[in-house]
């Protein structure tokens, strides 16, 4: 059934559903549990030029098992002209203006004013994340997942059951999204560094160095990846990530949740629309 709106016996246009996928666990899992609920779902990727090949080859396999297409979204400009037009500086958690250029904008350039339902994978377990929401009038955001209670087991048995399991970069990665995300930890680095060696020279290849202002531009703050990526560095940041994981282990008790091995200390910190 499609929904209208009217305003004074006016019709106007129906109501879009539309779900947006990263190439990560939640959205996909969520596209699964809405598969056949909404008629005329609409499935987009938002493609920044910049995601590992993983990525891509997990979309193409959700997209088998929704026997629908999935309208991959890209932005007029790539990456390189968005880091020349901001003189070199490189995105991070204050700015983000690779998730605002490269998928914010071709994403509501794609729903135009149309009226849409948004539907966002955040799970009933997380709270403190809130997802993309939309300040345009056109756009109301629902949760299934919050609205059904289904949490991160409810997810991984929903991609298990569906045969997909989890995106192959899980194993060396927390998260979906760009190669190279500031939102990274050094682990992450280090196994971008070992999976994709060309990607994380690539990513190098962004951070600089000014001479005369002695700015430094680079994806981690105080340290570059040519110094990351030095032998005693990656042997101290897998031993540190050891220490961590036998810490958290170890921190397990009862019915307590055993902590996320890849956040920080301070906060679990992520980029909402790339990574639902």
């Amino acid at each position: 059934m499609k929904h209208e709106h009217s305003v004074s016996g006016k019709l106007r246009k129906p109501v879009r559903h539309i779900l947006a996928l990263s190439g990560g666990k939640d959205s996909s899992a969520l596209a699964i549990h809405m598969r056949g609920k909404v008629e005329n779902m609409e499935y987009v990727f938002c493609d920044t030029g910049e995601e590992l090949d993983e990525t891509y080859e997990y979309i193409s396999k959700l997209q088998d098992y929704l026997c629908t297409e999935i309208t991959t979204l890209k932005s007029e400009r790539d990456f390189k002209y968005y880091v020349d037009l901001y003189n070199g500086v490189l995105p991070d958690a204050r700015t983000r203006w690779c998730t605002r250029m490269l998928k914010l904008k071709p994403y509501e350039n794609y729903i135009s004013d149309d009226p849409v339902i948004s539907y966002v994978g955040i799970r009933a377990d997380e709270p403190h994340r809130k997802g993309y929401v939309s300040t345009k009038p056109n756009i109301k955001a629902v949760f299934p997942f919050v609205e059904d209670n289904l949490r991160h087991d409810d997810v991984m048995r929903i991609l298990t059951d569906a045969g997909l399991g989890l995106p192959r970069y899980y194993v060396w990665r927390s998260r979906s999204g760009c190669y190279f995300c500031f939102y990274q930890q050094k682990m992450e680095w280090v196994g971008l560094k070992e999976q994709h060696p060309k990607l994380f020279s690539k990513a190098k290849s962004f951070e600089k160095f000014d001479p005369e202002t002695g700015d430094r531009f680079t994806w981690n703050q105080g340290e570059s990846l040519d110094e990351l990526a030095r032998p005693e560095r990656v042997a101290q940041i897998k031993e540190e990530y050891e220490k961590r994981k036998l810490r958290e282990a170890n921190a397990f008790k009862g019915n307590q949740k055993l902590k996320d091995i890849w956040s920080d200390d301070d906060e679990d910190l992520s980029c909402n629309i790339c990574h639902l």
